[in-house]
């Protein structure tokens, strides 16, 4: 209790306080206004839901076939296999984006839009498999050897057997990696370079010496978490939907 109430609650708080007051001190809803009456902040904003959602696409993806295979296949350890895709999250993610940046480098490759992308993939995937892996290595394989056995091809058994059973999976695994991805920094920074800031870059720049505003970047932090929670009750909705 003690650690949310320090390390969660007082900062949100104090968030709200100051995206909802001048500088001051009286309360306004300028913050607010200026945020939607700026083009560049929702360009920036459309385009950062539009990066987080092409990644958690992309993921979701490369994610599944990952864990199928990891919990279907005949491995002797499959707990090793899935220790394999957790093993970069062991070191920090800021290392992981610097490494991307100088693996890049070393081949030619530009940094960009593309590099975002891939940057992005390669510090999420492991979000997306484990909560898939989890679910289906709880599933009862039979119920895909009655559907075979039925006369179901590969498409239906994924369609109405694996996929369903597998939502709640899905569905943590899309929260778990669209909610980062919306809302990074350092990755678009180091890889997206000057030409691909995401929401989350102009956030920060309200509070760094030379355009230090955190009124505004309160603001724009509160219409972040607001998004974000609505994608998530959204997703969450769909969970629900599915079970019933």
């Amino acid at each position: 209790a003690l650690f949310m109430l320090c390390l969660v609650i007082l900062p949100l708080v104090l968030i709200g306080v100051y995206a909802f007051t001048d500088a001051n001190g009286g309360f306004t809803l300028q913050n607010f206004v200026s945020f939607f009456t700026k083009s560049e902040a929702i360009n920036t904003f459309i385009y950062s839901l539009a990066i987080a959602l092409i990644t958690t696409i992309i993921c979701l993806l490369l994610g599944y076939p990952a864990a199928y295979i990891m919990a279907m296949a005949d491995f002797k350890t499959p707990q090793v296999m899935a220790m394999l895709f957790i093993l970069p999250m062991w070191i920090n993610f800021l290392l992981r984006t610097i490494a991307t940046v100088e693996l890049f480098r070393m081949f030619g490759w530009p940094l960009g839009e593309g590099a975002l992308l891939f940057g992005l993939c390669y510090d999420y995937l492991p979000f997306m498999i484990y909560p898939i892996y989890n679910t289906l290595l709880k599933m009862d394989t039979s119920l895909i050897e009655a559907a075979q056995d039925l006369g179901g091809n590969l498409y239906n058994v994924l369609t109405k057997v694996l996929i369903p059973l597998s939502i709640p999976g899905i569905t943590t695994g899309i929260t778990m990696v669209f909610v980062p991805a919306v809302s990074t920094f350092v990755i678009s920074q180091r890889l997206g370079g000057t030409e691909n800031l995401l929401i989350g870059d102009m956030i920060e720049q309200q509070f760094i010496s030379g355009t230090y505003n955190p009124y505004l970047g309160s603001a724009m932090s509160i219409v972040l978490m607001v998004i974000m929670l609505i994608c998530m009750g959204f997703v969450n909705r769909l969970d629900e939907e599915d079970k019933e």
